[in-house]
């Protein structure tokens, strides 16, 4: 969809966080005309969005003070109540009529707590909208997103989603997002441990494994994770990073929790919980390295069976 409006007709953006997928999301979000006030905690990540035209803060409090629409993409439950609520949290400036907006994967508990607790003190208001679709669709503008909050705040969010997503449904209350994101990823990180598996277990019987993501695809085997990450684990290709090892660990150790709290059963999910430990606790692995390294954990397993 063409974008035609200027910077002045939309609403003051605000974006904190800008790793390895917020700061494309913040690219996108300048290349469709969108006034964009950027902070993060790594204040070396702000250099090269700037130069593209955000304008830099000193603070996050700097952000939401000048902002309508507030924008968090922070690593787990932790960082996003540390940002809104710590000692130097953005609580501290909100007003009514802000909306937030939490990109982050998190605790749909705590975004249920949190985004009363914020209203309560502020009255601004809260929407959890995690994504889906990686680094690839974030630079096209072609993420999912899962919406949890009042309906009437998802048409406020249009400015932000309207760049970055090609789709956004609205999953119920607040929590209901970061509910749907975790099955997401329940799928996402059991397909990425199968398709380590499966490529370690070819590779042992002498397959061509540099064929075998070209030859599955738009089979009933097929799926993005096996065309972006296949030939990524099949040839050794690590750089540049689209998701690490500990970001599905924490992601899928949620699942495991939020089962356990339903009485629910997760048996293909905790065998590939087992997996993603044991990658990140491998000296030759590790949390922060990219998923696709999870087929030299298999390796490993092989040789010392």
């Amino acid at each position: 969809m063409a974008d035609t409006s200027t910077p002045h007709s939309q609403p003051r953006i605000g974006f904190i966080g800008t790793g390895l997928i917020g700061a494309p999301m913040v690219e996108r979000l300048l290349e469709c005309g969108r006034e964009v006030i950027v902070w993060n905690r790594s204040t070396d990540k702000l250099a090269p969005l700037v130069a593209a035209g955000a304008i830099g803060a000193a603070s996050a409090r700097e952000v939401a003070a000048q902002v309508d629409l507030l924008c968090l993409c922070l690593t787990d439950t932790m960082a996003v109540e540390d940002v809104v609520f710590g000692p130097l949290g953005v609580a501290a400036v909100m007003r009514p009529g802000q909306l937030v907006l939490d990109l982050s994967s998190i605790d749909p508990a705590a975004t249920v707590r949190m985004a009363s607790r914020l209203e309560q003190e502020t009255g601004a208001r809260w929407l959890d909208t995690p994504v889906s679709g990686g680094v690839p669709a974030a630079r096209a503008g072609r993420l999912i997103v899962f919406a949890g909050g009042r309906a009437e705040d998802v048409p406020r969010a249009a400015p932000v989603f309207d760049a970055l997503a090609q789709r956004v449904t609205h999953m119920g209350a607040q929590g209901a997002g970061q509910f749907t994101k975790s099955c997401n990823q329940q799928i996402v990180a059991c397909n990425l441990a199968v398709i380590a598996e499966m490529l370690a277990f070819a590779e042992r019987a002498g397959v061509d494994i540099t064929r075998l993501p070209g030859a599955l695809a738009s089979g009933f085997a097929d799926s993005l994770p096996l065309q972006i990450f296949g030939p990524r684990m099949a040839t050794g290709t690590h750089e540049p990073r689209l998701g690490a090892v500990g970001t599905f660990r924490k992601d899928i150790e949620q699942v495991a929790r939020l089962a356990a709290a339903s009485g629910a059963a997760v048996p293909v999910t905790q065998a590939a919980l087992t997996q993603f430990r044991a990658a990140a606790d491998d000296p030759a692995i590790g949390a922060a390295v990219d998923v696709s390294r999870l087929i030299h954990l298999l390796r490993e397993q092989a040789t010392s069976a």
